[in-house]
């Protein structure tokens, strides 16, 4: 606590001396003291005084105007000053010194009991100013440490953001051509032992596609760049597709794959079809990871019901490895596993089942994990559910269904595509539908092309050497030509980021095609467009 300068002005040396010796006895207090009102200004511009007891009745200078003189400059107005008289008491008087600025009276003879307790109050409202100053540049200094925070917190987010995009792209491209590639292979006519290495191959291309958009989707949910789309759809045809896929995955190793539908299910519910999905394959696919041999069972049981709300809970029970008690308190954490020799020797990023928490908090769902080390584990999700009952519900159509796509005979196809792997499989792709294609490895040649030829549609990368697929979009939309700027474009991207797709089509883009694509994609748009 500093010291609060106090200033004592009088003309006679006496009650100077007399008035220092009595507030001597207070705390925290400096005592500077003069009877010339010309060097108490001094004193007042070079010291940091806080308080002065100023003697009304002087020569030259009263009390009055010296109190008015300190209140009309900047540099002293702040000072707390007490007029100590000997005069009447009368109203005249009091108001003539709390005009002139002054915010008491002290009475001579003084009373050191009363001169003590109103010194000392306005030293601790000094004490408190201070404080309160000391608070608000500590607030002003938490805001400013805030700002930048916010500011470095925004920056990266941007980082991340172009790293995610790059990431994306540089690795989405080659999975598109390896996938490309396979599909190329599982086309033609294969021995048995090579459909296994295609099988193989395949499984693995999945694997690490999986493990990207396990990547991409933590990043999307944790800068809230990620919302559901919630549609009506048949839960017992989902469960059904999820247990033919998992059939299939579990063929060869010894395990049996069991589905237990509770009775109360209903049939059709308004959700995100795709996140729910993801929960449960998450849940699964970890138990497949962990269970060698015995079970895995997914089960649904409708836990309340009220209206046309159903509470389900979904679990995946297993009889794999377990988990210790100690490591189940963070085994929804991202990156985090039961034990760090898992990953040695089973693999996996550890964010599976972050993703499932973090997808459950989204649809107002919780998760839950039972186990026991060495006997298995048993996880849940449970959120509650509108049942909808369609008045004309449709069949999907199976997922990986397979059907004969028709021909574009004679359809002239420009593709601006740099890596040439994908220039292979969208040229297969497209010459199998009788297509006529030609190629450009960037924006700048793609331009020189489409200026020589008429094309019905333009495949276009994004990311291109020279010029990008966003620049020479802008500029074909520009084209003098009416019938050339309208051709359509079918931008082939493989950003996941919703605003680099967005922009595309800002561009001038028709269509948006995400790498790596099926070829039912690429066909579904060109029939669009034509």
């Amino acid at each position: 606590m500093r010291k609060v300068n106090i200033l004592i002005l009088d003309d006679r040396i006496e009650n100077v001396i007399s008035l220092s010796a009595l507030l001597s006895n207070l705390e925290h207090v400096n005592l500077l003291q003069t009877t010339n009102p010309h060097e108490a200004l001094r004193i007042c511009w070079k010291e940091d005084i806080s308080i002065a007891l100023v003697d009304v009745q002087m020569p030259d200078i009263n009390g009055f105007e010296f109190v008015s003189l300190l209140k009309n400059n900047p540099k002293t107005n702040h000072i707390v000053s007490i007029m100590v008289t000997a005069i009447s008491k009368e109203d005249h008087y009091l108001i003539k010194g709390l005009k002139s600025g002054a915010v008491d009276y002290l009475y001579k003879p003084l009373n050191p009991e009363i001169t003590l307790a109103k010194v000392g109050s306005y030293i601790r409202q000094i004490h408190i100013q201070d404080e309160i100053i000391q608070k608000n540049n500590e607030l002003k200094q938490s805001r400013e440490a805030l700002i930048k925070a916010k500011e470095e917190a925004e920056e990266a987010r941007k980082s991340k953001e172009i790293f995610l995009a790059n990431m994306s792209h540089e690795i989405r491209t080659p999975i598109n051509g390896i996938m490309g590639i396979i599909s190329m292979f599982k086309a033609s006519e294969l021995s048995r032992e090579q459909e296994d290495w295609v099988r193989r191959l395949e499984n693995a291309s999945h694997s690490l596609l999986h493990i990207l958009n396990d990547i991409l989707d933590i990043s999307k949910i944790d800068s809230n760049a990620m919302t559901l789309e919630e549609e009506v759809f048949q839960l017992s045809k989902l469960i059904e597709d999820i247990e033919k896929t998992m059939s299939i995955r579990v063929k060869n190793k010894p395990i049996n794959f069991q589905v237990e539908l509770d009775e109360n299910t209903p049939s059709y519910i308004k959700a995100d079809p795709l996140r729910l999905q993801q929960i449960i394959n998450n849940y699964i696919s970890n138990s497949l990871k962990f269970t060698e041999k015995g079970f895995i069972k997914l089960c649904t049981k409708v836990i309340e019901k009220k209206d046309n709300f159903y509470t389900i809970e979904f679990s995946i029970k297993d009889s794999g490895i377990g988990i210790a008690e100690e490591s189940l308190e963070n085994i929804f954490e991202a990156f985090q596993q039961a034990d760090n020799s898992i990953t040695k020797k089973y693999g996996g990023t550890g964010l599976g089942l972050a993703i499932v928490n973090r997808l459950a908090k989204l649809m107002d769902g919780q998760v839950d994990v039972k186990s026991k080390y060495g006997e298995g584990s048993e996880f849940s999700f449970t959120a509650t559910f509108e049942s909808i009952a369609p008045v004309d519900a449709q069949i999907a159509v199976e997922k990986g269904e397979e059907k004969e796509l028709e021909s574009f005979p004679n359809v002239k196809i420009l593709i601006a595509e740099d890596n040439e792997l994908n220039v292979f499989i969208l040229v297969h792709m497209l010459k199998s539908w009788q297509c006529d294609v030609d190629t450009e490895k960037n924006g700048y040649d793609a331009l020189q092309a489409f200026e020589k030829k008429n094309y019905d549609i333009i495949l276009m990368d994004t990311h291109m050497p020279i010029m990008s697929g966003i620049e020479a979009i802008k500029k074909i939309r520009t084209h003098k030509d009416p019938k050339k700027r309208s051709t359509p474009i079918i931008t082939v991207s493989a950003s996941v980021l919703e605003h680099e797709q967005e922009a595309a089509k800002q561009a001038g883009a028709d269509d948006v095609l995400s790498k790596p694509f099926h070829a039912n994609d690429l066909h579904g748009k060109i029939q669009r467009l034509l």
